[in-house]
C-alpha cells in the first residue's frame, strides 16, 4: 500500500510538470529554431516519465502494469544522445505480483535535430525484480539489455516531450524460478527540459547585385586632434557632412556656402602645428569600380582646394580617393532607395590627424 501511494504521488508530480511544460510551450511555441547542421544545443536535459510495463508471464502475471521514471540526457554529436536513468514499475494478477526497478544507460541515434526527432535506442544496465507468486517468491539483481524506438518533440528550445517503446531481455542469475531469462517491454512518455538555451545564430548578410548607375555620394568629415598636454581626458565633437550639403548630384563641385568647412579651415588657421592632414574619399559599391575611384578622388580634391582657398598651406593637406574599399556596412535591402540609404555610411570623406575638435568642459 505504501509503494502504491508513493507511485501515485510521483505520477502526480510528473503530470503537473507536464501541464506546466505544455502551458509554457503554448506561450512560446514560435520560439523554437531548428539548429544549423553541427550547431545543436549541447545542454544536459532532464526527463521525468510515466511508464507502461508488460512483464514476462513467467513471473505469474499476465496483466500490464505502470510506473514512473527519471532520465538525464545529453547530446554528444549531431545524431547521438546519451541518457542515464531509473524506472520503477509494478504489475499483479490475482495472487501474483512483480515489482521491477532498473538503473541503466541508453544510446539514442536521432534521424533529425528539427522539431520532430525520431530515434532508435540501445542500452543496458542492472535490474532488480521482486516477485511473489503462489509457491515461490523472492528477489534478484540481474543484468539486462534493451533496444527500441521513439520520437522527441520540441515545443521550444528548452521544453519538449519524448515517447518511446523498448524491448528488454533480462539475464536472471541463480534462482528457483525454473528459467534463466525473462523478456518484457516498457512504453515511456516523458517531459523534457534542457537546462541551457542554444546560442543565437549569427545573422547572414547577403550582398545585393551591383548597379552601374552612379548615385549621390554623401561626404563624412571625420575630425580628430589630440590637445597638447591635456590635464584630463577631453570630450570632442565629430562633424559629419552629407553629400546634399557639399555637392550636387553626380558632381564634385562644392556648393557655394560651406559653413562647416569654414569652421574646419578656421581651426587649421589658428593652429599651424597641425600638419600632414589626410583627406580620404570613399564611395559605396554601387556603380563601376573605375567610376567610384575617380569620383572619390575628385571629391577629396574639392575639399582640399576649398581649404587652400581659405589660406591653408596645401603642403599640409593630402587628398586621396580610395573608391569603394574599406566599407563600413554591408547591406542586403531589395529596393533601390532602401539600399542607397543603407549604404550611406560607406560614402564619406575622412579628414585624418585633426580637426574639428572642440574641447568640451
Amino acid at each position: 500500500m505504501k509503494d502504491s501511494n508513493n507511485m501515485k504521488c510521483i505520477a502526480g508530480a510528473v503530470m503537473l510538470l507536464g501541464c506546466i511544460a505544455s502551458g509554457n510551450a503554448v506561450a512560446q511555441d514560435n520560439s523554437f529554431q531548428a539548429p544549423a547542421k553541427g550547431n545543436y544545443n549541447p545542454s544536459w536535459y532532464i526527463a521525468p516519465s510515466l511508464n507502461g510495463m508488460n512483464p514476462d508471464d513467467k513471473f505469474g502475471t499476465d496483466h500490464r502494469g505502470g510506473g514512473v521514471g527519471l532520465r538525464v540526457g545529453k547530446p554528444i554529436a549531431e545524431s547521438w544522445d546519451i541518457q542515464f536513468g531509473t524506472t520503477y514499475s509494478r504489475a499483479h494478477t490475482g495472487e501474483s505480483s512483480i515489482r521491477e526497478n532498473t538503473l541503466g544507460a541508453d544510446a539514442l541515434y536521432l534521424f533529425s535535430r528539427g522539431r520532430i526527432r525520431p530515434f532508435l535506442l540501445i542500452g543496458g544496465g542492472a535490474e532488480y525484480d521482486k516477485y511473489d507468486r503462489p509457491g515461490s517468491k523472492g528477489n534478484r539483481y540481474s543484468p539486462y539489455a534493451n533496444a527500441g524506438l521513439g520520437v522527441q518533440y520540441s515545443f521550444n528550445n528548452q521544453w519538449g516531450m519524448q515517447a518511446d517503446v523498448r524491448y528488454a531481455e533480462t539475464f536472471i542469475r541463480g534462482n528457483s524460478l525454473g528459467f534463466d531469462r525473462a523478456h518484457g517491454s516498457i512504453a515511456t512518455l516523458a517531459v523534457t527540459y534542457a537546462f541551457d538555451k542554444p546560442a543565437a545564430p549569427a545573422p547572414v548578410v547577403r550582398a545585393a547585385p551591383a548597379q552601374a548607375e552612379p548615385v549621390v555620394q554623401p561626404v563624412v568629415v571625420v575630425v580628430q586632434a589630440a590637445p597638447a598636454t591635456p590635464v584630463a581626458p577631453p570630450r570632442f565633437e565629430r562633424h559629419t557632412l552629407s553629400s546634399t550639403e557639399l555637392f550636387s548630384f553626380d558632381s564634385a563641385e562644392l556648393r557655394s556656402a560651406q559653413p562647416k568647412l569654414d569652421e574646419i579651415s578656421d581651426v587649421l588657421t589658428r593652429d599651424a602645428t597641425i600638419t600632414n592632414v589626410n583627406i580620404i574619399g570613399y564611395t559605396d559599391r554601387l556603380g563601376s569600380e573605375k567610376y567610384n575611384q575617380k569620383l572619390s578622388q575628385r571629391r577629396a580634391d574639392a575639399v582640399k582646394t576649398y581649404m587652400t582657398n581659405k589660406g591653408i598651406d596645401g603642403k599640409r593637406l593630402t587628398a586621396t580617393g580610395r573608391g569603394e574599399s574599406n566599407p563600413v556596412v554591408e547591406c542586403s535591402e531589395k529596393g533601390r532607395s532602401a539600399l542607397i540609404k543603407c549604404l550611406e555610411p560607406n560614402r564619406r570623406v575622412e579628414v585624418e590627424q585633426i580637426v574639428i575638435e572642440r574641447r568640451v568642459p
